[in-house]
């Protein structure tokens, strides 16, 4: 344990130990490098890359961001090198990072789920993965694999017999209960969940009268989903047994610090990192500045203590 003067950080979510609670969201980081200049990568609690498909993908048609209140609106379309060039160009370097390295990974089909978690198991040098069900399913007309809690269940079961390495499952706040799918991913053997990926919206430009996005559709992101993210994890954290990861509009410490009251074992920056870059050590910073305060001796003291 540490003393009072440092208090203990870290945070465990199942197997997973990481030196502090603090994880930057697949997506909003690139690929860990482009952000060595403006922090210590090492002090995180782990870095998610960006999202990694078996094949490449090569995302939407632009505008693909536009600034709304409260947040922003994306359109990336998942846009990545695929599997072998990740592991070929820029698995390298993160391996080079001395924090937990997380991989999040998606498919269309179950079959692509499970072969590239399998493939994504083999590889040194990982933490754990983060399987994307916000995903159409191309093989049942596009339903969404994290809106039906059965395809949920079957998808992480595969998914996870096939594999070594702690799986978490991001979830989809796009559903009717979120609390339900949750529930099915705990029985299909999910280590842990995170939540919220982002909401579905869009914006219209009244001059031109056309869509501010070129896929029309996006996800919403930022501070003004936080509420709604705090509300779902704080449901999720009383329906499930296994660690919940808060994500949603966290912009500052004492936002991070709400969503471990409400339940989360650690949380993610998403946003925030395109906003101010050196968010994530100044969440931290402010973690721990709040448990001398408040005499808490470790930050694990803090989860669940929300008091309806």
């Amino acid at each position: 344990m540490e003393t009072d003067s440092h208090p203990d950080l870290s945070v465990r979510i199942g197997k997973l130990r990481l030196k502090n609670p603090v994880i930057v969201a697949s997506g909003t980081f690139g690929y860990g490098e482009e952000f060595e200049t403006f922090m210590d990568l090492d002090q995180l609690g782990a870095i998610i890359p960006k999202g990694i498909s078996l094949n490449p993908m090569h995302g939407n048609p632009p505008p693909r961001i536009f600034e709304t209140t409260g947040g922003i609106l994306n359109s990336i379309g998942l846009q990545n090198p695929g599997l072998d060039a990740f592991v070929k160009e820029k698995l390298p370097y993160l391996r080079k990072i001395r924090t937990k390295l997380i991989v999040n990974f998606f498919g269309k089909t179950p079959q692509e789920y499970v072969e590239l978690a399998k493939r994504l198991d083999d590889i040194a040098g990982l933490s754990a993965l983060e399987m994307n069900i916000s995903c159409p399913n191309v093989q049942q007309g596009g339903i969404i694999f994290g809106t039906d809690p059965r395809m949920t269940y079957r998808l992480v079961s595969k998914v996870k017999r096939s594999i070594q390495r702690p799986l978490i499952v991001k979830l989809s706040p796009n559903v009717t209960d979120i609390a339900v799918i949750a529930r099915c991913a705990e029985q299909g053997g999910a280590d842990a969940v995170s939540l919220i990926n982002t909401f579905k919206a869009m914006a219209i430009n009244i001059n031109s009268k056309r869509p501010e996005l070129g896929n029309i559709i996006g996800g919403l992101s930022g501070p003004a989903i936080k509420p709604i993210a705090l509300r779902m994890v704080w449901e999720v954290s009383q329906a499930v047994k296994i660690p919940v990861i808060g994500i949603g509009g966290i912009m500052k410490a004492e936002d991070a610090i709400e969503f471990m009251l409400a339940g989360a074992s650690a949380i993610q920056i998403g946003t925030a990192n395109l906003i101010q870059p050196q968010t994530g050590m100044e969440v931290i910073s402010g973690i721990r500045r709040y448990l001398l305060k408040n005499r808490i001796d470790s930050v694990q003291n803090l989860i669940g203590l929300f008091k309806p």
